[in-house]
């Protein structure tokens, strides 16, 4: 253990993708990696501390094979104590002005996941952590209930699972999402549901109800259709065929569905946008969206570790594309860009996308939800009105 003030400690360096051509690749696995066997079904290859943590840790051999005696890493839960759950933003890049997270972390263990540095904020990692230890929040469908009932509180759609997933693995059994749909049903308020997981399908029943009057849609991102590196990427969230088949179900039971092609990373499955648009449109989904893959504080590592441990061939090209869309840089979070991204590649894939929405007419008309259902919810102790 030493100081954090090492910088190449907390974030072990990675040959750029700009050196010259023949330059020896710096496999940072190598060094701090965590074991096969001990990461087996995870995404990310380390665990590096938080950015915030005065020290940071490295596991590193001492000779007596040690490291061989350590456990796999277990997901575990614990219960997060938070007194609000929902969550408000301002940014002008996204449609929504609050949303609710069911759960801090996320089993999927997308390696990608733009949501990986708020693991940070609590002293762990955004690697291995991320999607190992999780917080669920048990009272959520309480809170929700009591901050519709307030007073001031005017309804807008809320959004879940903007950050984490809210149908992720430990749901089956914790069933808090059900919950949260559950108040929002009776006080026919609207919500936008973003998903990677079949799981979904579990409350048809509740989101076909809140959806003739027009108080639900759900968004699934199909991100591959190539079962290995979906598995690779995303190695705990619904094969592609499961969420296919989640859109097909959601469409049927009338549902509105948006397929999201999310993220699109160059050179790795950008090829497959119009394949993922044509599979989605003949599932029954009217709408479509995407966004370029974005690497943001230490999922810029994390990715560069996942790259050269499993598509070392490619992984220079993939980061030269992606600065090439990003002023020459690996992340750029500009308000209007960062979803996009900008320059000739970036246009290209902007373009092929929308032909082929226009080919298989999708987008043509955009679900509206409504807040005119809503009725706020009786707090205790509330007096009942005589008319």
């Amino acid at each position: 253990m030493s100081p954090a003030s090492s910088h190449a400690l907390k974030h072990p360096p990675v040959t750029a993708p700009s050196e010259p051509a023949g330059a020896p690749l710096d496999f940072p696995e190598l060094g701090v990696a965590i074991d096969r066997v001990r990461r087996r079904g995870r995404g990310a290859q380390s665990n590096a501390s938080g950015r915030y943590e005065a020290e940071a840790r490295v596991a590193f051999d001492d000779g007596w094979q040690s490291l061989e005696e350590l456990p796999p890493f277990k997901t575990t839960v614990a219960v997060d104590t938070s007194r609000k759950v929902i969550t408000r933003n301002d940014s002008p890049d996204i449609g929504f002005d609050r949303s609710i997270n069911p759960y801090r972390g996320c089993e999927h263990g997308c390696v990608y996941c733009f949501a990986r540095p708020t693991h940070a904020y609590l002293g762990l990692s955004p690697g291995l952590d991320f999607e190992s230890k999780l917080f669920a929040k048990p009272e959520a469908p309480a809170l929700l209930e009591k901050e519709l009932a307030a007073s001031g509180y005017e309804p807008r759609m809320i959004a879940i699972g903007t950050n984490t997933d809210p149908y992720q693995p430990i749901e089956r059994e914790r069933k808090i999402m059900r919950g949260i749909l559950e108040v929002l049903e009776r006080a026919g308020h609207p919500v936008g549901i973003v998903t990677k997981s079949a799981l979904v399908m579990r409350d048809i029943d509740i989101l076909a109800r809140m959806a003739k009057r027009n108080l639900a849609k759900v968004a699934i991102s199909v991100t591959s259709l190539d079962p290995k590196l979906a598995r690779t990427m995303e190695p705990r969230a619904s094969t592609p065929p499961k969420r296919l088949e989640a859109l097909k179900l959601l469409s049927e039971a009338g549902i509105p569905t948006t397929v999201m092609v999310a993220p699109v990373i160059p050179a790795l499955n950008d090829s497959e946008i119009e394949r993922i648009l044509d599979a989605a449109a003949h599932a029954g989904v009217k709408e479509a969206s995407y966004v370029l893959l974005r690497l943001p504080l230490e999922v810029r590592d994390l990715f560069r570790e996942w790259l050269m441990a499993n598509y070392p061939d490619r992984y220079r090209h993939v980061f030269t594309l992606i600065r090439d869309m990003r002023g020459g840089r690996d992340y750029d979070a500009k308000w209007g860009e960062r979803m996009k991204g900008t320059g000739p590649m970036a246009w290209t894939i902007g373009r092929r996308f929308e032909i082929a929405c226009d080919r298989l007419g999708l987008n043509k008309r955009r679900a509206r939800l409504t807040t005119d259902h809503f009725a706020r919810p009786k707090r205790n102790g509330d007096q009942l009105s005589l008319f």
